[in-house]
Formats: structure tokens, sequence, C-alpha cells
């Protein structure tokens, strides 16, 4: 784990430099390391990339003391799509997966989260929190009233995440005006294991840290999950009102915004 916060930057990707750096840090946890793949990823370059990656913003968490020409600075990244951006991609990510009628219907102010990674010399330390600040940020500017899109457990075998599945649809199913669905061509019902079988602690050592931190501020799943045999992992759509927040919660948001203000 490396950890020192005066040598990391966190900003925005600003040209094609910053968005090959995004990628080669993606190629190394989704490809490398999780055994991903898709249509457009370089395994010549070593770059992990989509159709959708020239409307999103990349927030990146870049450390200072790796070399930027060689494009091993960024160490963090996290992938946004605000939905007043959606005329100029079309669609969100995470239609080809789950049905976002009711988000789109609702008329509110949305941004969709996704590819988010950390260089595995930085996980355990603060670099997950650099983003999570960022993303504060992000979204109190911009106004956003919910964030979604889709977090992944690593595999496709469903037995082995049985636990997990059927914990956050008993516990955490996301409300009906909120409430996205895995569209079916590959869907797989989260509610394996009845409520009174299920085991709090295997389910909760089986759930990755990102979607425990969207649970702890407040975060819902929507209903079904879906098996995404390139990527090998099996995804579920996470859902976050602001507005639903605790008021504890919400200060994880606005601490940023009140120390800069």
């Amino acid at each position: 784990m490396i950890d020192d916060d005066a040598a990391f930057t966190l900003r925005l990707a600003r040209d094609a430099r910053d968005l090959r750096a995004a990628q080669r840090l993606r190629y190394e946890v989704f490809v490398q390391e999780l055994g991903g793949d898709g249509p457009l990823v370089d395994h010549a370059q070593g770059l992990e990339a989509d159709e959708f990656d020239p409307f999103f913003d990349h927030l990146l968490l870049i450390d200072n003391r790796r070399d930027a020409g060689t494009l091993q600075d960024v160490v963090g990244v996290y992938r946004l799509l605000p939905s007043d951006r959606l005329a100029l991609s079309g669609r969100y990510y995470s239609e080809s997966e789950f049905d976002l009628g009711p988000l789109k219907r609702s008329g509110r102010k949305l941004v969709e989260l996704g590819r988010s990674c950390v260089h595995a010399d930085y996980r355990g330390g603060t670099a997950m929190f650099h983003l999570w600040n960022g993303l504060a940020g992000y979204v109190l500017e911009r106004g956003i009233e919910v964030m979604f899109g889709p977090a992944s457990f690593h595999g496709t075998d469903v037995e082995a995440l049985a636990q997990p599945l059927s914990y956050l649809y008993h516990n955490h199913l996301a409300p009906e005006p909120l409430r996205v669905r895995a569209l079916p061509e590959h869907r797989q019902e989260m509610a394996l294991v009845a409520p009174e079988a299920i085991d709090r602690r295997a389910a909760m050592a089986g759930t990755p840290a990102l979607i425990k931190a969207y649970l702890r501020l407040g975060g819902f799943v929507g209903d079904g999950a879906w098996i995404d045999h390139a990527f090998n992992t099996t995804d579920v759509c996470l859902v976050m009102d602001t507005a639903q927040m605790s008021a504890k919660h919400r200060d994880f948001y606005t601490r940023k915004s009140a120390r800069e203000g």
C-alpha cells in the first residue's frame, strides 16, 4: 500500500493522454486481474476502452511521483455521465444490463457511475477516499439528485454469490420509484436464500468493498443481477438518492464543499 496524501492530485481528465492513462489502469484491473474483455479492448496497447468513453467525464486520482509519460501516474479512476449529456451518448452504459425506466421517467438530475478502480498498490489506503471526495464535489457542483451504476461481483458462479445477493435483495432493495430491473437476457434472480437462512457475516464477507461503501451511505440495489460473461462478473445496479441520505452520511459528501466555501 502506498499512501502520501500530499503526492496526490484529483481532477477530471483533460485530454487524450489522460483518457489513455485511465484506460491503462482499467486494463490492469479489469482485464489482467479480473479476466474481463470486450470488443474495443486493446490488448496490444494494454488499454480497456469502450464506445462510451468519449462521452463520459473521467475522474482521475494522480500520483505526481509517477511518470506521466508512461501513463503510469493515474492510480484511481471513476467514470461519470451526467443526465444532461445523455443526448450525446444516446443511452447510458448500464442500459444494456438494466431497465432504467424508473430513473429516466423521474425527471431528476442523474449521474451514472462506473469503471471505478484503484491500482493494486494503493488499495487499503486513502485512494478510494480521495475518489469519493472528488465524486462528492462533482455531485454537489452539478446538483445531482440520484447516482446510479453497475457494481460487480467477480465471477459468474451464482451459487457462490447466493449469500451476498440474497442479503442485498432482502435488506437493500430500492424503493419502487427508483427500482431498476435487470434485463431478461442475462438476468439472475437475487433472492436465492430465504431471509431467515442468510448468514450476514458470510454475506458481508462476500460483498465487494465498493458496494458496502454505497450501502453505508444509504444506497440501494435494483431488482435482479446481470451476468456479464465478457467481463467475468455478476453485476448489480446501485442507486443512491442523495436527498434520502441521513445527515451523518450526507456530511461525508458535504465536508469538501464546506472546507472550500
